[in-house]
């Protein structure tokens, strides 16, 4: 290639270009060739360009507020080194804290400020979790150092917790059916709200900036409160007498799902959201039954604004299968329907008697299904991506986000699933390796699990009653 070296602009140009056929290893190698090539390998589009490759991203919010001390080329090799970490799970390459201080049984343990996997701030990737217990209390953790944040005062034993990070509230019921909001930052108690049920399933969700939070009663009903003072908008009976265990919000937050998986002959149901935010004295709550019966496990589907995937029994006695729905609303002059349309539908050979499964939607439009000790990757097609028998007791609760799957068990050992674009197989996962909770003589295993991009955090439950908190912190 010829180049005229009086016009040194188009020797950069061409460096650039050529360069972008470097992996960033070689990029970097390049840059301590001299100074022209220096210069060319440190141009900021280049590594913005290797940051949209790998993880589908194009805003400087990503750099943070100090862009003088930040640079794409920073966040690429930063992010890369901790994804690495959390990859390998090598010992030094993360810290485990046990948080200590709860005196029941731990319910729920749920984010209050995380680090998201899809737009990670790994310049600040400090955590904080919030966990109810049986012995009456809600308590924040700073998981990093393994501190206890707040304790809210003893209360009914806890049954339930869910957070929203957008107003920093978390919300919890107790054994007689109270339902309260307490204040993220500082746990004091906001409002509450009576439904006289031993058994409540909590649903927060946002519209238009409106918070609403819709439960699920042991009498079979949903009753939907509003804004921070828990008002209530109205009460819908779905299940009469079973109690709802199944509760779903759609991406778009128009549909509601509710169901219960107590009873083999009962439909779960769709209900049109406004109708329970914003109800008509006039008319009817907007509701349909999904054809499928005998509700196992239900997910929506995040990349979608309406898709719900069912596990549900089949016509073979002891066989399961999953479906998948689109739903939407068809208006007329004089009324408005709801219509369920049947999108694909495939059996589930899970080989397992396993009372609990538990199913999750990726973003990739996989789903993650654990029963008994296995776990297994479908498509929406119902193509088998991947399945794993690694744990030798049963999986008690799963975590999945874009970056890596979390499945914890009484065996009292966490596994680490990362996905993996494979050019030849498509998307699949990988198992990479497992996290320790301790001694057998100590606890009866994990309970629960949840994880953010940089952390994972689990309950383990102990033999004396006292379940711990382990968290496991990644930094780069």
């Amino acid at each position: 290639m010829s180049m005229d070296l009086h016009q040194p602009h188009l020797i950069s140009d061409c460096l650039i270009h050529t360069f972008t056929f470097l992996t960033e290893g070689d990029l970097t190698s390049a840059s301590s060739v001299c100074k022209d090539w220096n210069e060319a390998a440190e141009t900021p589009w280049l590594w913005r360009r290797m940051c949209l490759q790998r993880w589908s991203f194009c805003s400087l919010a990503v750099l943070g507020s100090e862009q003088v001390n930040n640079s794409w080329k920073k966040y690429f090799l930063r992010r890369c080194h901790l994804e690495m970490k959390m990859t390998k799970g090598r010992s030094g390459g993360y810290t485990c804290k046990s948080l200590r201080g709860h005196t029941g049984m731990v319910v729920g343990l749920v984010y209050l400020q995380g680090n998201p996997a899809q737009r990670p701030d790994i310049w600040n990737s400090r955590a904080t979790v919030c966990s109810a217990s049986t012995d009456g209390t809600v308590r924040a953790w700073d998981i990093q150092n393994g501190e206890l944040l707040w304790c809210s005062p003893v209360q009914s034993p806890l049954t339930a917790i869910v957070s929203d990070e957008q107003h920093n509230v978390v919300i919890t019921a107790d054994s007689t059916g109270v339902i309260k909001t307490w204040q993220s930052q500082s746990g004091q108690e906001v409002a509450s709200f009576s439904t006289a049920s031993p058994h409540c399933t909590l649903l927060q969700y946002n519209i238009n900036s409106n918070w609403f939070l819709t439960v699920g009663t042991s009498q079979g009903s949903v009753c939907t409160l509003a804004d921070s003072a828990l008002t209530k908008r109205s009460s819908v009976m779905v299940c009469d007498t079973f109690k709802v265990n199944t509760l779903l919000v759609s991406r778009d937050k128009k549909w509601i799902t509710a169901g219960t998986k107590d009873n083999d002959d009962l439909s779960p149901k769709v209900i049109y959201t406004e109708s329970l935010t914003s109800p008509s004295e006039d008319e009817d709550p907007l509701c349909q039954s999904v054809p499928v019966t005998g509700c196992q496990a239900a997910v929506f589907i995040p990349t979608q604004s309406a898709r719900l995937a069912i596990i549900h029994h089949s016509e073979h006695p002891n066989n399961k299968a999953l479906t998948v729905f689109d739903v939407s609303i068809k208006k007329t002059k004089y009324k408005s329907e709801i219509q369920v349309q049947q999108v694909e539908s495939f059996p589930l050979t899970l080989n397992t008697s396993a009372s609990q499964i538990l199913l999750e939607a990726a973003d990739s439009d996989c789903l993650v299904l654990a029963a008994g000790r296995e776990l297994w990757v479908y498509s929406l097609k119902g193509a088998l991506l991947a399945s794993f028998k690694e744990h030798t007791m049963p999986i008690s609760s799963i975590s999945v986000n874009s970056f890596r799957v979390v499945t914890a068990s009484q065996d009292l050992s966490l596994r680490v699933l990362t996905w993996r674009h494979d050019r030849d197989h498509g998307l699949t996962l990988e198992s990479q390796y497992h996290l320790l909770g301790g001694s057998h003589t100590m606890s009866r295993g994990f309970t629960h699990v949840a994880c953010d991009y940089s952390s994972i955090v689990a309950s383990a439950e102990g033999k004396d009653g006292k379940d711990v908190l382990k968290a496991y912190s990644f930094t780069s």
